[in-house]
């Protein structure tokens, strides 16, 4: 068979390059601007001439649109009906047959064939198509597919294609590639930018630009918004308006029928203004468009590996996925983009997107590779590693739901998660629905949680709630749907998607089994959701709230629709991390009694009690890290006891000395003095290390503040010392000295302050010279003082007072105290005692 290719593809240039690689055992990187004609051009040729081979040719895309989009071109290009020589494969729908030669599939039933048939034997070339994306599953297919390449199927051959990204990397990565490159030859797009950014409501700034979209061009016009939520708003104010001019308004999302998609995607006499989330970014092509209104914005899932919690957020699309847009304006003939934000903010974006690996829940990813016996998942080969924290929660939920044991070996229940194509949390979900007989019901769960929710924007709860589970009145309601109540739901296309896949898990897990349990279906349910949910168990903050506190410490916050009224634990399922407080838009109460016996623990728990200024104890029950009950116990002291009073302690030392004991702070001076300043006598240190010690060691026997300063600080700190060292402390660093008259005065020892002491004038008469300390290496600082106590001099040379300030001194003071003893000549005089004259 020869089919025709369609010279006119501008990568037919390129044909003959991509056939020599390839037949020369390469693989080959084609880099190809949309509308150059990759994914049309390249697979038939391959197919025609048998360039790789006998075997099948697998085309990788990155949505199921865009698989099913792609076979139905190249079946109507080789002139076969889908199914026969060209087909697809997606989740839950296939159109194949034996003699299937090209097969166009998504990343996931890729992934999912090598978890099966790790060789793919029958396959001869794969072909990875918008490679750009740079999802999390097309970088877990390339690194697959290397492993095979390098180790057991050196001969297949792999070509990745990409319209923006740079092929020398990716060239570089799988070491035999060959690069080509395609210039492609689009049409001319006229990309027209706002004046200014608007604070609009997004359905109002389309609403806003399609009249100019409408009469710049005759085409179709095609709309990017950043969800399924804004498409409704945009089409019911486009319909409101009545701007539309007589053209159809037409839907494109990946949840949409596969019949309302191909109406999209088919060619139309009247004009269209096809209102897209990024599914028509790349790979579908929608004959006709010659006007792009891009909102610039796109939803993009972010996984916090902090709290193991995904984040929704709105943000501005790059650069790169930009001038993809624009493109699909100029694929027929010259267009026009009108971007919805200024040229200047254009300028600020990133310039492509960032790769999902680098940003998203890893634990799919972790399941797949542990199926392969890969272990160290950061020794397989990424084209980008993955970051080390993402890869630890993944590992640590895989763990926690039985899929993996600690060495990283799969286990059997991992292997049956692994044969599921769900989330391993809702694979886990579904193994556990099983063995309590509530497959049917916990199908329509599973789907409800992975497709788009038909009850968006419904209040679920109000006033229909059957339990106390957001997910079980979701099921019953989707039960009162099949039974043909169509006002159970708020979008019935949505609704019927959710059983059509709903019976495919069913029949994917096994057939319902008779219960042999007392067990309500509804504990059941609420059950297998705990199975895989264990991380996400919340305690309510007080009887009644709608926030709690859950595993790992972060705040949650209960929708308002949610059915979770009562019940002090339950169960947070969907959520989204943004903002302080998750918001948990699907919950379910759960029993203390379910929660898994061995994440339950009860500690005896010290903590200080400000108040009391003591360390109290607390018998404490926990779930993981959650706390779920405490009550009061005797606090006794120990290690950690003491650990804890002593950290508080420490915050302000001074306090929890003596009050009235000034010699404990004065010793601790003297102490630090010396060492500083006679570092010869080799003393043991005193520094805030020496007296934590001290502290430490008080604790040890003492539960409180009050405990601790009636304590013997003094004793425990000379006991540091030998009875010679502290005679050498009482020498050199004295707490009291003599003066002339006869009394002891104590001096005062500072941290950076030389020591003073504070002493009468008249009890100093006699005194030639300062006294000095530390081996006579430091004079003391004299506060010389009045009769009434105050300051009259302050000095560290008393001899030069003598002389020169205290004849100035003796005048003012004399007529003032007329009775003190005020002499000529201080050197030589007799000190007093009270400074009175000697009689």
């Amino acid at each position: 068979m020869n089919p025709p290719i369609e010279s006119v593809l501008p990568v037919s240039h390129c044909l003959p390059e991509i056939e020599s690689a390839l037949s020369a055992g390469s693989s080959v990187v084609l880099k190809a601007p949309p509308g150059a004609g990759k994914t049309t051009g390249v697979p038939p040729r391959l197919l025609a001439r048998s360039i790789c081979g006998d075997g099948k040719i697998l085309l990788i895309q990155p949505r199921r649109l865009a698989a099913r989009s792609a076979a139905a071109r190249l079946a109507r290009l080789v002139g076969t009906s889908l199914g026969e020589d060209v087909g697809y494969q997606v989740r839950f729908d296939k159109r194949v047959t034996r003699g299937t030669r090209l097969i166009a599939m998504t990343t996931g039933i890729l992934i999912r064939r090598l978890q099966d048939d790790p060789l793919l034997d029958d396959v001869s070339c794969v072909m990875l198509d918008e490679f750009h994306e740079r999802s999390l599953e097309l970088d877990l297919a390339l690194g697959m597919l290397q492993r095979i390449r390098t180790t057991l199927r050196p001969e297949l051959r792999l070509i990745v294609m990409s319209a923006t990204l740079d092929p020398q990397p990716i060239a570089d990565f799988l070491g035999d590639a060959t690069c080509v490159t395609s210039e492609g030859r689009a049409f001319p797009v006229d990309v027209r930018y706002a004046k200014m950014l608007s604070r609009d409501r997004i359905a109002d700034q389309v609403a806003g630009a399609l009249p100019d979209a409408l009469q710049a061009t005759d085409g179709h016009v095609l709309v990017f918004l950043p969800g399924v939520g804004e498409i409704h708003a945009a089409k019911r104010l486009i319909e409101q308006r009545g701007i539309s001019r007589g053209a159809m308004v037409q839907e494109l999302y990946g949840d949409l029928s596969p019949d309302d998609q191909d109406a999209v995607l088919s060619e139309s006499s009247v004009r269209k203004i096809v209102l897209s989330t990024n599914v028509a970014e790349t790979s579908i092509t929608i004959p006709g468009v010659t006007a792009v209104i891009d909102t610039g914005v796109a939803r993009v899932m972010r996984f916090d590996s902090q709290v193991g919690l995904p984040k929704l957020m709105l943000e501005p699309i790059s650069q790169a996925s930009a001038d993809q847009r624009a493109g699909r304006a100029g694929r027929t003939q010259p267009g026009v983009c009108f971007r919805l934000w200024p040229n200047a903010s254009h300028r600020s974006r990133r310039q492509e997107d960032t790769p999902e690996i680098q940003r998203g829940d890893l634990s799919g990813a972790v399941l797949t590779l542990a199926l392969w016996g890969e272990k160290d998942v950061a020794a397989f080969p990424w084209l980008t590693p993955p970051p080390t924290e993402s890869v630890d929660v993944a590992t640590r939920l895989l763990q926690r739901l039985g899929a993996i044991d600690d060495d990283g070996n799969i286990t059997s229940i991992g292997k049956r998660m692994a044969a599921l194509p769900l989330h391993p949390r809702l694979a886990r979900f579904m193994i556990e629905a099983a063995q309590r007989w509530v497959v049917a019901d916990a199908s329509i769960a599973a789907s409800l949680l992975t497709e788009r929710d038909p009850f968006r924007g419904s209040a679920v709860a109000s006033g229909t709630t059957v339990s106390d589970c957001d997910v079980s009145d979701r099921v019953d309601r989707m039960r009162r749907f099949q039974r043909g109540d169509a006002s159970a739901v708020q979008s019935v296309p949505a609704a019927k998607n959710v059983l059509r896949i709903a019976k495919q898990i069913e029949r994917m897990v096994g057939a319902e089994q008779t219960p042999d349990t007392t067990e309500s279906a509804g504990d059941s349910l609420k059950r297998a959701l705990l199975a895989a949910y264990p991380d996400r168990v919340a305690r309510r903050r007080n009887p009644g709230d709608d926030r709690g506190l859950m595993v790992g410490g972060r705040g949650v916050k209960l929708d308002r629709s949610s059915a979770c009224r009562h019940g002090e634990l339950f169960l947070c399922i969907d959520v989204d991390a943004k903002g302080t407080e998750a918001s948990v838009r699907a919950a379910s109460v759960v029993d203390g009694d379910w929660l898994d016996d061995q994440s339950v623990r009860e500690v005896d728990e010290p903590f200080f009690n400000p108040s009391l200024k003591a360390v109290v104890a607390r018998r404490r029950r926990y779930f993981d890290d959650l706390l779920l009950a405490e009550s009061p116990i005797a606090c006794e002291p120990s290690s950690e006891v003491a650990a804890i009073l002593a950290r508080h302690a420490a915050q302000n030392l001074e306090s929890v000395f003596p009050a009235k004991d000034k010699d404990v702070a004065a010793w601790i001076e003297r102490v630090r003095f010396l060492t500083e300043r006679m570092p010869d006598l080799e003393l043991p240190s005193l520094d805030h290390a020496g007296v934590e010690e001290v502290l430490l060691r008080l604790c040890q026997t003492r539960t409180s503040i009050a405990q601790l300063r009636s304590a013997p600080w003094l004793d425990h700190f000379k006991g540091r010392y030998q009875w010679g060292q502290q005679q050498l402390i009482d020498a050199h660093a004295p707490a009291k000295l003599k003066v002339p008259s006869g009394n002891q005065f104590p001096v005062q020892y500072a941290d950076g302050r030389t020591p003073w002491m504070e002493v009468r004038i008249q009890e100093l008469f006699g005194w030639a010279t300062t006294p000095r300390i530390a081996g006579g290496r430091v004079p003391i600082q004299l506060h010389l003082l009045g009769p009434n106590y105050r300051p009259q001099q302050i000095t560290e040379d008393l001899e030069n007072f003598w002389k020169e300030t205290y004849i100035h001194v003796r005048k003012e003071l004399r007529r003032r105290y007329p009775k003190h003893h005020w002499p000529e000549d201080p050197q030589a005089a007799s000190a007093t005692p009270r400074g009175l004259k000697p009689k």
